[in-house]
C-alpha cells in the first residue's frame, strides 16, 4: 500500500487501522478477510492483524468467518459531536421540528467536498436514500451543502469542493466555478437553500445554517420530503420558518454552552 503520509511523525499503522474501519457501510456490513483485504489494499496477513486488534478493543466482531463493527465505533463519531455540544442543543428543537412538520430532519457538517450528517431524528417515509450519522454526500448535490459552502469565501469554497468526494458515489463532471459561486451567492442572499431531487430521485430538502456562539456557521439544519408529496410552496412558505426557529433556538442554546464557566484545577507538584 502507497504511504500517504508526508510529515516525519505520520503514522501509518494508525492509518491502516482507519482504513478497515472505513471500509465496513450500510452496503457492505459484513465482510470476509478477503473482502477487506481487497477494499483497502492491504495485505490479508495486514488486515487480519489490524482486524483481531480491533475486536481485542471491542470495535469489531467475527461470525462464521465474516466481520463486522459493533456499535462502539459510534463513541469516535460522537465523541466529536459531543466536544461540540452540538448534539445537546439541537435535540430538542430538532425533535419538535420534526413533530411540526411531519419529516426528518438533521445537521450536518462540511468535510472537504462532502456533507457528514452529525444528527438526525427521522420519520419513517419512503426516501430513495439511507442517511445515519456518519453519511456523506457531495456538498453541492445538497441543500446543506450549499449553506455551509456559502458560509464560506468564495475561494475557500472552491478548495473545498476541489477535493474529492469520498461520499462513494458516482464520480460526476465537476460544475463550472463560475456557476458555483453565482449559486452559492444567491444561497447567502437569501440564506438558505434547495435541492429539489439533485442527489436522488423524489428527494426534495431546504437547509439554513446553524451558526456558533460566534456566529461563524459551523453545522447546517435541514428538512426532507418526498417530492411527490410536498411541494417546493410548502417548503418555503411553510416548514423553512419553523427550520429557521428551530435553528435559531439551537444557536442560542450553543451560544451558552459555549460561553459556560470552566475552572482548570491546578497541577499538583510531583
Amino acid at each position: 500500500m502507497v504511504q500517504r503520509g508526508q510529515g516525519p511523525d505520520f503514522i501509518e499503522a494508525l492509518a491502516r487501522g482507519l482504513d478497515v474501519v472505513r471500509c465496513f457501510s450500510a452496503d457492505h456490513p459484513r465482510m470476509s478477510l478477503a473482502e477487506v483485504s481487497q477494499a483497502t489494499g492491504l495485505a490479508r496477513p495486514t488486515a487480519r492483524r489490524i482486524l483481531l486488534t480491533l475486536q481485542e478493543l471491542g470495535y469489531a466482531r467475527a461470525e462464521q468467518g465474516f466481520h463486522s463493527l459493533t456499535p462502539k465505533v459510534l463513541e469516535l463519531g460522537m465523541a466529536y459531536v459531543g466536544a461540540l455540544g452540538l448534539w445537546d442543543m439541537a435535540r430538542p428543537h430538532l425533535e419538535q421540528l420534526v413533530e411540526r412538520t411531519g419529516e426528518s430532519s438533521s445537521m450536518a457538517q462540511l468535510d472537504g467536498s462532502d456533507i457528514v450528517y452529525v444528527a438526525r431524528v427521522a420519520v419513517p417515509k419512503l426516501i430513495a436514500l439511507r442517511v445515519d450519522i456518519g453519511t456523506r454526500f457531495p456538498a453541492m448535490k445538497t441543500s446543506q451543502g450549499k449553506v455551509l459552502l456559502a458560509a464560506l469565501q468564495p475561494g475557500e469554497a472552491l478548495r473545498a469542493l476541489a477535493e474529492p468526494s469520498r461520499s462513494g458515489l458516482p464520480e460526476e463532471e465537476p460544475m463550472a466555478e463560475a456557476q458555483v459561486l453565482d449559486i452559492l451567492a444567491e444561497v447567502r442572499s437569501q440564506g438558505w437553500a434547495l435541492a429539489d431531487e439533485e442527489l436522488a430521485p423524489g428527494v426534495r430538502s431546504i437547509s439554513v445554517g446553524v451558526p456558533d456562539g460566534a456566529g461563524v456557521v459551523r453545522a447546517s439544519m435541514n428538512v426532507t420530503v418526498h417530492a411527490q408529496e410536498t411541494s417546493i410552496d410548502t417548503l418555503t412558505g411553510e416548514y423553512l420558518p419553523l427550520l429557521q426557529a428551530a435553528a435559531a433556538e439551537t444557536t442560542t442554546g450553543w451560544a451558552r454552552w459555549q460561553s459556560r464557566p470552566t475552572k482548570t484545577m491546578p497541577t499538583k507538584p510531583v
